[in-house]
C-alpha cells in the first residue's frame, strides 16, 4: 500500500528563501546531517501508472541513498500536489530544514518530482541550495550540483517539466469548455438543489432548502439586507448549509448551527441558477501559474435557461439584483425610508437620501436630492415627505390595479403591440446585419485568390502574403462566428409576454391595496423621479414621474399624466 502523509487545503503561491543565509556554524559532517527524499505526485501523474507512485520514488530514492552510503534519511511526501506550486508542505517542511542548515543532499527521482516551474526550479538549484550548501541530487535525470552533473541539459529538461502542466492545463480548459458549452453544469449544486440519483448531470429541488432559498428572495424583496435576514434565520433556527449537510451525513454540527454569515445570504441573492438556469464560466483565471479567479463579464458567460425547476422567477431574480444595487441602512433614528434608493434627481441625476431623526414624528421624516448638501451642493433640495409621497404612489397603485383589472385582454393586446414592434424591429437589423457578414465573406474569398496570384505572380512578397493571408483569414474567422451566434439568436429569442404576465400577476396578488408595505413597493416600483418645485402663483407644485417594473414601455391610460404634489398654506393635496 501506498504510503502518503495528508496535509491540509494551502494558499497557493511561490515565495523565494533568501539566497545570503545566515548559517550557523555546525560541526556535523554532510553524512551527519540530514538527507531528505523528496516524493511527488500529482492527481495527472497517477493516470501514468505505476512508474512516478509514490511507492515507486521511495524504494528507489532508498535504494540509492543505501548504495551511496547516505545516512540519517527523512522522507517528505506530497501527495496529490501540482508540481507548478512551490507551497507544497512537504517542500515547505524541507526547506524550514535548509534555512537551519541541517540538510547535506536533497534526493528526488527526477526534475519533474520537484517541480514544473522551470524559472523556480532553477532558482532553487542554482541559487539556494549552493547557498546553504545542499548538495541536489535528480537520479534518474543524472543531475548532481556537486559534481557538475547534467547541469547543461537541466535547464532545457525544467523548460519540458513545466510544458507539462502547460499542455495538461490547455486540454483540461477544452474539456470544461465542451462540457459547459454542451449545458451540463461545471459545478457541485448550490443549497437549495441536490443531484437527480437517476442522472448527476441534473439538478433537482431540496426540499428542505429550496424553501428556505425562496424565503430569503422574499425577504430581501420586502426590504431586508442580508445582515437582516441572517438575524430572521438564526431567530427561526433554520439550520446553515454547513450545519444541514452534516446533519444529514451523521456529522456533528457546527458551534451554532443556525448562526448565517450575511456574505452566505449574499451569494444566495446572487445565484442566478436559481431561477432554473445553468450558468457556466463564471470565473477565469489569466493563468494555469495563477490560482485566483476573476470574475467574467455576463456576456461572457454561458447560460442556458430552463435547465432544471426554478426556485424563483426570472423577475423576482432581477428585482432583487436592482435592489442589490441601491443598498438601504438604517437611520440612526432606526426608521427606514419606504422608497429609500428609489428616488432620483429630475435635474442631477442623483439619488435622494432620507432624512430623519429621533425627534421627528413621522410626518417630518423627508427625503432631499444626496448633491444638495445643505445648499453647498450643485444641486437644489427637490425636498419631498415622505408621507406625500406614500399618498402618490397608493394612489397611482390603485389606479393601474384598476384599468388592468377592468380589461386585462385589451391591455395584453396594447402590450404586445408595443413590445412586438421593438422585437420585429430588433430582429430586422440582425438579419440586416448577418447578410452584411455573408456578403463581406463571400468578397474575402474573391480577395484571397487575387492576393494568391499576386503572390504566384512576384508582385508581392511572401512575407507580405503570409501577413495579408492571416489577416483575411481571422477576419472570416470572426465573421463566421458572429454569423452564427447572431442566428442562434434571432431563433432562440424568448417569447414576448414574461413580463406582462408577472405584472398582471401582481396586479391579482395585490387586489385592494389600502396601505404600502415595502415589498408592495420594490415589486411594483422600478424609481421614482422627483422634479424641482414650482412656487410660482403662491403654491408649490412638484412634479413626480413614477416608473413601474415590466411596463414602463407601455402608455397606459392611468399612468399618462404625471403625479403633482401641491400644497397652499401647510395644506397639501394631489393631482
Amino acid at each position: 500500500m501506498t504510503a502518503t502523509h495528508n496535509y491540509g487545503n494551502i494558499n497557493i503561491s511561490t515565495p523565494i528563501l533568501s539566497a545570503d543565509p545566515n548559517v550557523k556554524e555546525d560541526v556535523m559532517t554532510d553524512q551527519q546531517k540530514i538527507t531528505i527524499l523528496y516524493c511527488r505526485l500529482s492527481n495527472e501523474d497517477k493516470l501514468e501508472g505505476e512508474s512516478n507512485s509514490i511507492q515507486n520514488q521511495r524504494e528507489l530514492l532508498t535504494k540509492y541513498a543505501q548504495d551511496h552510503g547516505y545516512t540519517n534519511l527523512k522522507i517528505l511526501v506530497d501527495d496529490g500536489y501540482t508540481g507548478t506550486n512551490f507551497q507544497r508542505p512537504g517542500v515547505q517542511e524541507g526547506f524550514e530544514l535548509v534555512k537551519q542548515g541541517l540538510v547535506g543532499c536533497w534526493l528526488c527521482k527526477d526534475l519533474s518530482r520537484f517541480g514544473r516551474d522551470y524559472l523556480t526550479v532553477g532558482q532553487y538549484t542554482d541559487i539556494i541550495f549552493p547557498s546553504y550548501d545542499v548538495r541536489f541530487i535528480a537520479v534518474n535525470d543524472g543531475v548532481d550540483s556537486q559534481c557538475g552533473d547534467g547541469e547543461g541539459f537541466a535547464a532545457i529538461r525544467n523548460l519540458f517539466n513545466e510544458w507539462y502542466p502547460r499542455d495538461t492545463s490547455k486540454k483540461v480548459r477544452i474539456s470544461l469548455h465542451q462540457r459547459g458549452t454542451s449545458g451540463k453544469h461545471l459545478g457541485k449544486p448550490p443549497y437549495g438543489y441536490r443531484c437527480d440519483p437517476n442522472d448527476k448531470d441534473k439538478w433537482i429541488l431540496d426540499e428542505e432548502a429550496a424553501p428556505v432559498v425562496k424565503r430569503i428572495f422574499d425577504l430581501c424583496i420586502d426590504g431586508k439586507g442580508p445582515e437582516q435576514i441572517s438575524r430572521i434565520l438564526e431567530r427561526d433556527q433554520v439550520l446553515t448549509t454547513k450545519a444541514l449537510y452534516a446533519s444529514r451525513k451523521g456529522k456533528p454540527l457546527p458551534k451554532n448551527p443556525y448562526g448565517w454569515k450575511d456574505q452566505s445570504i449574499v451569494g444566495i441573492l446572487e445565484r442566478q441558477e436559481y431561477t432554473g438556469c445553468t450558468c457556466n464560466f463564471k470565473t477565469y483565471s489569466k493563468s494555469y501559474k495563477l490560482k485566483k479567479r476573476i470574475p467574467n463579464d455576463p456576456e461572457d458567460m454561458f447560460i442556458v435557461p430552463d435547465t432544471q425547476e426554478a426556485i424563483v422567477s426570472h423577475a423576482q431574480w432581477d428585482r432583487v439584483q436592482e435592489l442589490r444595487k441601491n443598498k438601504r441602512r438604517p437611520a440612526k433614528a432606526e426608521r427606514q425610508g419606504l422608497f429609500s434608493g428609489l428616488l432620483y434627481c429630475a435635474d442631477c441625476g442623483g439619488k435622494l437620501h432620507f432624512a430623519t431623526c429621533k425627534s421627528f414624528e413621522g410626518k417630518q421624516d423627508h427625503y432631499v436630492c444626496s448633491k444638495y448638501k445643505s445648499g453647498r451642493g450643485d444641486c437644489s433640495a427637490h425636498y419631498i415627505r415622505e408621507d406625500v409621497l406614500r399618498e402618490l404612489v397608493l394612489e397611482r397603485i390603485q389606479a393601474v390595479n384598476e384599468y388592468i383589472r377592468g380589461d386585462v385582454e385589451g391591455f395584453q393586446e396594447e402590450w404586445l403591440h408595443y413590445r412586438r414592434a421593438d422585437q420585429e424591429r430588433d430582429i430586422r437589423e440582425d438579419q440586416k446585419h448577418v447578410e452584411q457578414a455573408r456578403k463581406r465573406l463571400a468578397n474575402l474569398d474573391v480577395v484571397m485568390s487575387r492576393l494568391y496570384e499576386d503572390y504566384a505572380l512576384g508582385e508581392i512578397s511572401k512575407e507580405k502574403y503570409k501577413k495579408m493571408t492571416a489577416d483575411y483569414e481571422a477576419e472570416q474567422e470572426r465573421l463566421k462566428l458572429e454569423i452564427e451566434t447572431t442566428e442562434e439568436w434571432v431563433e432562440q429569442r424568448q417569447t414576448m409576454g414574461d413580463d406582462l404576465d408577472a405584472f398582471i400577476a401582481l396586479t391579482k396578488k395585490y387586489v385592494d391595496v389600502t396601505e404600502l408595505t415595502q415589498t408592495i413597493v420594490n415589486e411594483y416600483i422600478k424609481k421614482i423621479i422627483i422634479h424641482a418645485p414650482d412656487k410660482s402663483g403662491g403654491k408649490r407644485r412638484q412634479k413626480v414621474e413614477i416608473i413601474f417594473n415590466f411596463v414602463d414601455e407601455v402608455e397606459i391610460p392611468a399612468l399618462a399624466e404625471p403625479m403633482i404634489a401641491e400644497s397652499t398654506l401647510g395644506r397639501r393635496k394631489t393631482a
